[in-house]
């Protein structure tokens, strides 16, 4: 049970990464909001905004000029929590 536990973590944690990874490659290339590509752009951002909007308000108050370094944050700090958790589920169990 704690392998299946840890396995989960760190799969939904790498699901969340690969679709802020997403999201930052895709805006790079949508330009139509109405077209197919735009749509499920748009998909994506409601689905990652939640996470990317404390650490934008965060980042808000510190000038890093014209880069968004959110979705880098968020990133990062998934991993770590993905991490810290799983390592406190071997300890405990």
């Amino acid at each position: 049970m704690q392998a299946t536990l840890v396995y989960a973590i760190y799969l939904f944690c790498n699901i969340l990464v690969a679709a802020l990874l997403i999201r930052a490659l895709m805006s790079w290339f949508v330009n139509d909001p109405y077209s197919t590509l735009g749509r499920i752009y748009g998909a994506v951002i409601r689905f990652t905004e939640p996470i990317v909007m404390p650490f934008r308000k965060l980042l808000s108050r510190f000038n890093t000029g014209m880069f968004d370094f959110s979705l880098v944050l968020a990133m990062i700090v998934i991993e770590m929590a993905g991490n810290i958790i799983s390592r406190l589920i071997i300890m405990i169990f």
